[in-house]
């Protein structure tokens, strides 16, 4: 108990939908508020549309009906953000909310999706990070692109501000200064890097695209594999929360579970030197996260070790997706919920 109330009472601020449907990532919703009820907390979703002067309309979930009821409760204790939408989140009414929780002190976390080129250059100038980033540039102006393209051979370009593997592709320069383009649906050939570009301008510039060098994954049987990693702030530290490999299998352009990939147990995979690489980038990249953007109370970090052995970190999520393994689940919503309470002192 605080200030004479039961708690603490958790917001979990998700986005609504052109047709006014309540949008976001229902199943964490549920576990959230079970887990919370049970040590005497509770927690309800709103969206920007719902915040006003002295109260927010939203909704909670009462486990015993196995249904969602509308309510009018006051500010929260804290927010934990989990809108799904950059557009959303960026919007001028979102953007109004959070500084109405700054005004009023409220705590929250996540602040903000990330974006790929800003989280680079952030990486770049750190002395211990900048080790294990792949060479990246942004891809434009044309002549940088085709400088970089003919350093590499293959490179991948990527959207500054996309997720779940949308949006990339793998660009060689094959015989004859021919241009080959990879995506995940389509494929297509330039006799030249002048064609390419001519059809390709407008999207790489209007997308903020990036131009990354393509590192030579490690395989098991035969297919490469990468590291996801979900991490959670632990008082005044970064701890990991657990680990899985994703491989390619149907293709080879991303990992991603959705698009094709497949799950292995990093069990099958560890080894000092992968456990010391991924301490190493959990404490320095949560530290960097939280002085330059805000407070992340969470994130998830995609990373590889590349067939001669360097290690190397690709992204960074702000709002991870879900595991497939069950046990980071529940240590998810544990971490989770711990984390509450840490922080409104309850």
């Amino acid at each position: 108990m605080k200030n004479n109330h039961l708690g603490p009472l958790i917001g979990i601020m998700t986005a609504q939908k052109r047709n006014g449907a309540i949008t976001g990532n229902g199943p964490l919703f549920i576990e959230l508020q079970k887990k919370l009820i049970s040590h005497g907390g509770i927690s309800f979703i709103f969206t920007s549309e719902g915040v006003h002067d002295d109260s927010i309309e939203g909704f909670t979930f009462l486990p015993a009906q196995e249904n969602w009821i509308k309510i009018t409760v006051p500010f929260p204790d804290l927010v934990y953000n989990r809108i799904p939408f950059r557009n959303y989140e960026q919007a001028e009414q979102s953007q109004h909310v959070f500084q109405i929780l700054k005004e009023k002190n409220i705590p929250f976390f996540n602040p903000c999706f990330i974006d790929k080129a800003e989280l680079h250059f952030l990486f770049k100038n750190h002395p211990i990070l900048q080790n294990f980033l792949p060479e990246t540039i942004l891809a434009f102006p044309k002549k940088d692109l085709f400088l970089f393209l003919q350093k590499h051979g293959n490179i991948y370009l990527k959207p500054a501000q996309s997720a779940k593997g949308k949006g990339i592709y793998r660009l060689k320069l094959i015989e004859n200064n021919e241009i080959f383009l990879q995506g995940l649906k389509r494929n297509e050939n330039f006799p030249t890097f002048q064609a390419f570009w001519e059809h390709w301008e407008q999207e790489l510039t209007s997308k903020h695209y990036l131009a990354q060098e393509e590192i030579d994954s490690a395989e098991f049987e035969g297919n490469r594999f990468d590291f996801r990693i979900l991490v959670h702030a632990v008082q005044n530290d970064y701890q990991i929360t657990g680990i899985g490999i994703r491989q390619s299998y149907h293709q080879d352009l991303t990992t991603h579970v959705p698009l094709g990939g497949r799950l292995l147990p990093y069990q099958l995979l560890q080894t000092n030197e992968h456990d010391e690489f991924i301490q190493t980038i959990v404490k320095h990249a949560g530290k960097v996260l939280s002085d330059e953007l805000g407070f992340f109370g969470e994130f998830s970090i995609d990373a590889c070790v590349s067939d001669s052995g360097n290690y190397y970190l690709y992204e960074i999520n702000s709002k991870p997706m879900s595991f497939d393994e069950t046990e980071i689940e529940t240590r998810k919503i544990e971490k989770l919920c711990s984390l509450f309470y840490q922080i409104t002192n309850f």
